[in-house]
């Protein structure tokens, strides 16, 4: 499934959780690093008016859809995908750390959530080897000093899984500069995903998921943050939808 921005575009390019942990395993396997970007309404918002996330967006190995949105105009555009979001991907991807024997950095959130948090994981995946947290100062520059130190660190202790709690654009943008400055360290841009862990945030009900109103309860937690977010998502839905009907038609023979 492809989205286009004037004269480029980014693919989900990973169509299931399954087919991701393959890929994340391989990359264990041969010590390489990846970057994993979980793309949603919002990030379609900020990519269409942000060529820095646009093209950090581009550099990333793999991109699943997170967001209901998202499958919907996958199965219209007849280029279907799976529902592959940032916060159920922690533990998985935890499990698979812990059976590759690598070690695994928590980037982002606060000092007192990292903390809980590292402990939360060792306790539910048996062997994980959780062994760099870091909460970046406040203003943080992805491609500042202090993420190149961060960055610097993560190669010297040969971390090969970190979890990127920064919010987008930052995460990603990070995410870009760590492809190159820690080459064999992956890393997963997962949003609030460390925050659920511990209940520093609370997602919604499992029925609400279920209803695709995950965004409902989102919004209602904090509306005056997020209300204008999701007028700006459902702003772009008629032209997305556009955009998948002429993917399906180019596909037809």
């Amino acid at each position: 499934m492809k989205f286009a921005f004037e004269n480029q575009e980014i693919e989900v390019n990973v169509p299931d959780a399954d087919q991701l942990k393959k890929l994340i395993k391989d990359r264990f396997d041969r010590k390489e690093g990846f970057g994993l970007a979980t793309v949603n309404l919002d990030h379609l918002v900020k990519l269409a008016g942000d060529q820095q996330f646009l093209k950090a967006y581009q550099r990333q190995d793999f991109i699943v859809a997170d967001g209901r949105p998202i499958v919907w105009l996958s199965r219209l555009a007849d280029r279907p995908v799976e529902l592959v979001p940032g916060s159920d991907l922690v533990i998985p991807l935890c499990k698979l750390a812990a059976n590759a024997g690598v070690k695994v950095a928590l980037v982002g959130s606060t000092d007192p959530i990292l903390q809980q948090v590292q402990s939360a994981l060792m306790h539910k995946v048996p062997g994980l080897n959780v062994a760099y947290v870091r909460a970046p100062s406040y203003g943080f520059d992805p491609h500042g000093e202090e993420a190149r130190d961060i960055l610097k660190e993560l190669a010297t202790q040969e971390i090969s899984l970190c979890f990127l709690a920064l919010g987008a654009p930052k995460q990603e943008q990070f995410s870009e500069l760590g492809r190159s400055l820690a080459p064999q360290t992956g890393f997963a841009s997962i949003g609030a995903g460390l925050d659920f862990i511990v209940g520093a945030q609370r997602r919604a009900p499992r029925w609400m998921r279920k209803l695709a109103l995950e965004w409902l309860w989102r919004m209602l937690s904090n509306p005056m943050r997020l209300f204008p977010r999701y007028m700006q998502c459902f702003a772009i839905l008629p032209g997305q939808i556009a955009q998948a009907l002429r993917l399906r038609a180019a596909s037809k023979p």
